[in-house]
């Protein structure tokens, strides 16, 4: 007996995630609910990441539909099912008192289940982000699933966010040398596994000294880190340390930080591209503006710059820290002042920087955990020669309401690119911001 294939019934939310999660439901057929088609009318302007994929998906089911009869739907490609754009239907008698608000997200649940009771015979899955409308869909008796083609599971979180290894009572005379020489050998550490490019390590000796390191893949050995500065900013800790060397490294070009607010993510990511400001013609200092606050940024008067410059804000407070750290070096300042109205250093909302092209940068993301995979893929793709890229963020802390911690472009990055040579990770657990702010976290 042939199998009928899976109906999927998409929310809005999918697709904004991912315009083209449409090609990843195998044989599968798709039911896209015309109140979709209209949500996504009210998204297409604009040109933040929920706008793109809007209009995105809109050209795809267009080229997909041309010249074809759309009542039986059409074929998504070679070994994938049809999609359809289904008309509204009304509430069942059953559910009519419950679902008595007539809201997109009824008229998407009623489509669902107008779907369900005309096909007894086939699965029918509605597929959303909105944790309220799963609810509500599953107590209507609906099988109910969340988009799971690029969710991280927690295993990989985890390790990701742990990956620093512990090594402890080390003998005086291999910590002399490592002290002395600057690195040593896997072997003297009684090492036999193979280790993966930029594995850190913290290394105690037997006298509970602590020393870090980082495994170089090119010279195959651990690499000692010690706490260096930029610009007279000089890591607290040894989380910090890690971060500030891979910073100052030009050879990994990509690194992600993630920790709680106050960390000093992009203090030191900040920090440490000014102090190498000669190997680059521009610094991009970026941050993505969620969506959802737009409707507050179109109440704030005057120009587009005055509108989102609230938003900068946190980055410019960390530009003036910096700049504060330099009040004996006034020749620093009056160039770091310089490079501003030159936009030699631009501190912009990242809606504007997407299209610039990312030759000889310094890039520097700030809240990158409310980027959507498919953004994070789009910037660093455009990575050219001598870029370097840092995504900063908390992926316990997220804005962006079709996102969580397992879907969310920082945590994907992790998970992708550990391991490679040129990509770094650290995880920032222990705050710096101050001690009033470090009793808050704790008592709070």
């Amino acid at each position: 007996m042939v199998r009928e294939p899976k109906i999927f019934v998409l929310d809005t939310n999918i697709i904004l995630h991912d315009y083209r999660s449409m090609y990843n439901f195998q044989e599968n057929d798709l039911y896209i609910p015309i109140t979709v088609i209209e949500e996504l009318d009210k998204f297409k302007k604009g040109n933040d990441t929920l706008a793109f994929n809007a209009r995105s998906f809109i050209r795809e089911i267009d080229r997909l539909s041309n010249n074809f009869l759309f009542d039986q739907g059409v074929s998504i490609g070679p070994g994938k099912g049809k999609i359809k754009v289904e008309m509204g239907h009304p509430f069942s008698e059953e559910y009519a008192d419950a679902l008595a608000e007539d809201i997109p997200d009824h008229r998407i649940i009623a489509t669902a289940l107008w779907l369900r009771d005309k096909y007894p015979e086939r699965k029918v899955a509605l597929v959303t982000k909105d944790m309220n409308m799963r609810l509500k869909a599953r107590a209507m008796g609906l099988v109910v699933q969340d988009y799971m083609t690029d969710r991280i599971d927690e295993a990989k979180i985890e390790k990701i966010q742990k990956e620093v290894t512990t090594i402890r009572k080390v003998k005086g005379a291999v910590i002399q040398r490592f002290q002395s020489e600057g690195q040593l050998a896997p072997v003297d550490l009684n090492i036999k596994r193979k280790l993966l490019p930029n594995q850190l390590f913290r290394i105690y000796a037997e006298d509970n000294s602590l020393h870090l390191g980082r495994f170089d893949i090119e010279k195959k050995a651990i690499i000692r880190i010690t706490k260096e500065t930029a610009l007279n900013i000089t890591p607290r800790n040894e989380e910090q340390a890690f971060a500030m060397e891979a910073i100052l490294n030009p050879d990994i070009k990509l690194i992600s930080i993630t920790g709680a607010a106050g960390s000093g993510k992009t203090l030191l990511a900040l920090a440490g591209a000014l102090s190498q400001r000669g190997q680059y013609q521009q610094i991009i200092l970026s941050k993505p503006i969620i969506p959802l606050l737009e409707k507050n940024i179109v109440l704030i008067p005057d120009n587009i710059e005055n509108k989102v410059a609230p938003f900068l804000l946190p980055l410019y407070d960390n530009l003036n820290l910096i700049k504060n750290s330099l009040g004996g070096r006034p020749e620093l300042l009056a160039e770091i002042d310089r490079m501003i109205k030159e936009e030699k250093l631009l501190i912009t909302p990242l809606a504007y920087a997407r299209g610039r092209s990312l030759n000889n940068v310094c890039f520097i993301i700030d809240e990158a955990q409310n980027l959507t995979p498919h953004e994070m893929k789009t910037i660093i793709s455009r990575a050219g020669d001598n870029t370097k890229i840092i995504f900063c963020g908390d992926i316990f802390q997220i804005d962006q309401p079709y996102l969580d911690i397992h879907s969310n472009g920082l945590s994907l990055l992790g998970e992708k690119f550990f391991g490679q040579a040129v990509f770094e990770h650290i995880n920032m657990a222990k705050g710096e911001r101050s001690e009033l702010s470090k009793l808050a976290c704790k008592l709070l």
